[in-house]
């Protein structure tokens, strides 16, 4: 069986709510037909707000349709801006043996090097330091 499921129509829902006004419990009407009863009552309070009867924690349903939009277009905004933040960390790559985490390799930084026949030692290095 799936694990999602198209949503049910607009009328279908309308019908239920009106049939929970009129006296029957979401519980009964869960029962009878295929929805839960916790989403029949989610669509009775959903109802309640868009009619200005309640006014709790939720939002009416045009506001939440605008809320949605206005995420879509801010998420395609930053999808095509990101190739500009790309750009600005493009010196940065992966090395062999840096465990996945960028290397900066910068040409412009000067390179010490040690006395020659000298082995660096452990405990006094600049890794040692950090």
């Amino acid at each position: 069986m799936p694990r999602h499921r198209p949503p049910y129509p607009a009328e279908f829902r309308r019908q239920l709510v009106d049939l929970v006004r009129s006296g029957r419990t979401p519980e009964e009407l869960s029962r009878e037909f295929e929805p839960t009863a916790q989403a029949i009552w989610n669509w009775v309070r959903q109802a309640d707000r868009d009619g200005g009867v309640r006014r709790d924690e939720g939002l009416p349903s045009a506001e939440r349709e605008e809320l949605s939009r206005l995420r879509r277009e801010n998420r395609q905004l930053r999808q095509e801006r990101e190739p500009e933040v790309g750009v600005a960390i493009s010196w940065q790559r992966r090395q062999p043996g840096s465990r996945g985490r960028p290397v900066r390799s910068r040409p412009d930084l000067p390179v010490h090097e040690r006395a020659p026949g000298r082995l660096p030692d452990r405990r006094h290095g600049a890794r040692a330091r950090r």
